[in-house]
């Protein structure tokens, strides 16, 4: 019989801890030692998603993950993507595709029943890796949660795959979150740990070392390590909108500012922008005015656009935008922020929430109509205004027509996207990840008079060699591949 290809579960004992970042480094880490990596998240709640090859959607961590592993993303690292589009409900996405709309209650009965195709997924994956990272969701001691869970323990136990338990010291509590974590989790699954990683640690890592000697003696866990805090972890995508302040320290005066909606989606878009050294990209958070001295406002995706047209309008930005717009300002509208610039957007299913029409900011001569059909496609194409070659992807509902669409932001393999006013200062394009292309970058930018420094792949490919180097000096990454091989021998005693 064909041994279990080893695996490795990273979970922590809240959100936010850095399981994304510990396992892209360990990916990166790992292929540099000659192994084949398959990154692997059997369920993820996110409104920022990437489009894999195969044509679905996936979490962007897991798609961060598969570039630090040097593979393609594929809709099998992340079968089972939950996308909010209220505080109680959320879209389906299994194995890439629209499975369907659940308010987080049904959620909590069906998710058992997507067990199947996320062992699926990871049996896809393990068939030709050398070894499988996967990370959790959340944390274990959510035990409100366990039953039917799919993304830590359930998982954990379905797969019979180790697990090791990372806690973050910058958020405080790490001794107190590690034993309780431990204290509420049942036998088998406390069992299932064979260490723990302290994350995010600022200042000098030998003061903790009773702090790991307390949490042994309470949890049985051996450490693992101490990860210093890395400054260059925050160049990667983000997938949670709590990180989308880390741009706004600039000394730039040319100042782009972006509205957080409620539902905002697919914000590492922006993240290209907020590395260049010649502009202060400003996030204005809900309840406070657009700043009037930005020369550009980009209103960025969002879940839902007609609910966030509403919020928008609730924190008075519509009068800001136009304001904006009066002074002579310029507007990029992407995929949602695109629909809310037109005059109105029609969703007679009822497919992005109530059904019905509404009026949009009416500064694009566009009309857009919600459909239940979704593209989810990258994409390839120029720029229209420059002719600077583009690269990105499409994920959205609906379709938008109108005067203002023959003057087209983008040509796209011989069709047009997008719109522009007949100014030429408010703009909108359906095509997400532009920015992360240098050639329109610069392009776009010195439209505006901004000169482009940035070459934002390298500085990814920087970032993720850091962390890998940085992982490598303090973890102990052969007991780490020991834990992940231990898989092989439980599985076989098992059989």
């Amino acid at each position: 019989m064909q041994r279990p290809t080893p695996a490795l579960m990273i979970q922590a004992t809240g959100s936010n801890a850095g399981k994304s970042t510990i396992v892209a480094g360990l990916a990166r880490a790992l292929l540099r030692r000659g192994l084949k990596v398959a990154p692997f998240k059997p369920q993820n709640m996110s409104n920022n998603a990437a489009v894999a090859v195969d044509g679905g959607e996936i979490g962007r961590a897991q798609a961060v993950q598969a570039r630090a592993a040097r593979l393609a993303p594929s809709v099998h690292m992340n079968p089972v993507l939950l996308k909010p589009e209220t505080d109680t409900g959320a879209q389906i996405i299994v194995q890439g595709k629209r499975w369907g709309t659940l308010r987080a209650r049904n959620y909590l009965d069906k998710k058992a029943a997507l067990l199947p195709a996320v062992l699926d997924s990871f049996a896809h994956l393990a068939r030709d890796a050398d070894i499988v990272l996967v990370e959790g969701a959340g944390s274990p001691a959510e035990i409100n949660l366990r039953a039917g869970d799919i993304a830590n323990m359930g998982f954990a136990a379905a797969a019979n795959v180790p697990v090791v338990m990372l806690g973050d010291i910058d958020r405080g509590g790490v001794i107190a979150s590690l034993a309780g974590t431990h204290l509420v989790l049942e036998p088998d699954e406390a069992a299932r740990i064979h260490g723990f990683i302290v994350n995010k640690f600022r200042g000098d890592v030998g003061l903790f070392d009773q702090g790991l000697t307390a949490i042994t003696r309470l949890t049985g866990w051996p450490s693992l390590g101490v990860v210093p805090w890395l400054p260059q972890a925050a160049w990667l995508p983000a997938e949670d909108a709590v990180d989308l302040d880390r741009s706004a320290q600039s000394s730039a005066t040319r100042v782009i500012a972006v509205p957080v909606l409620a539902r905002i989606a697919n914000f590492d878009d922006l993240d290209p922008l907020g590395m260049e050294p010649g502009v202060k990209l400003v996030f204005v958070p809900p309840g406070e005015p657009i700043p009037a001295g930005a020369e550009i406002i980009i209103l960025p995706g969002s879940k839902s656009t007609i609910g966030d047209l509403a919020f928008l309008r609730a924190q008075g930005w519509d009068v800001d935008i136009k304001a904006h717009v009066r002074r002579g300002g310029h507007v990029l509208g992407l995929c949602g922020g695109y629909q809310m610039l037109g005059k109105t957007i029609a969703d007679p299913d009822g497919v992005d929430g109530r059904a019905g029409t509404v009026e949009g900011l009416g500064l694009l001569d566009i009309a857009t109509v919600m459909t239940s059909d979704k593209s989810t496609t990258l994409v390839t194409g120029t720029h229209g205004a420059s002719g600077a070659a583009i690269e990105g992807y499409e994920i959205h509902l609906g379709r938008s027509e109108g005067n203002d669409c023959a003057r087209p932001f983008l040509t796209i393999a011989g069709r047009p996207d997008g719109a522009s006013s007949v100014d030429g200062r408010v703009q909108g394009t359906y095509v997400h990840g532009l920015f992360t292309g240098d050639a329109f970058r610069r392009a776009w930018l010195a439209q505006f008079g901004i000169a482009s420094s940035l070459a934002y792949e390298a500085r990814i490919e920087s970032a993720l060699d850091a962390l890998a180097d940085h992982l490598e000096a303090h973890l102990d990454i052969e007991q780490i591949l020991t834990i992940a091989r231990s898989r092989q021998t439980t599985s076989a005693s098992a059989a």
